[in-house]
């Protein structure tokens, strides 16, 4: 469960590395699960690299800055969370992957692997873009 208040990386080369869970959308408790919506606060710009002159390196531009307020969905979390056939899953830390108000990642790629109850909540945009789910 993410509650407010909580640092989560980033997964997605959006540019933000480390973002802050300020808002759980459109739920009555505080704490989120793999698959909920929430707003975040860019706290750690990720650098593709020394810059040039003209523009970005290698034509990678940051779509996000420091300080900008984002939706995102949360893709893995630490506390564990029990799923339909019995076991439990429980990943090694807290991640997200920045979206825009329709639904869409901002990101075009994942750095890491997902949770499979992306399914369930349908966002199989997010699904296709990560190499491996779990």
């Amino acid at each position: 469960m993410i509650q407010l208040k909580t640092l989560l990386n980033c997964i997605d080369n959006s540019g933000a590395a480390i973002v802050e869970c300020v808002a759980v959308m459109r739920k009555k408790t505080q704490h989120a699960r793999i698959g909920d919506r929430i707003i975040v606060v860019v706290q750690k710009q990720r650098s593709f690299g020394p810059e040039n002159p003209g523009g970005s390196s290698l034509g990678i531009a940051n779509k996000v800055r420091r300080g900008d307020i984002r939706h995102a969905v949360v893709v893995r979390a630490k506390k564990e969370q029990q799923r339909k056939d019995g076991g439990l899953i429980r990943f090694d830390d807290n991640a997200c992957v920045l979206i825009n108000k329709n639904g869409d990642p901002i990101g075009t790629r994942l750095s890491s692997m997902v949770g499979a109850e992306l399914r369930d909540k349908k966002w199989s945009k997010i699904l296709s873009l990560a190499p491996m789910h779990i």
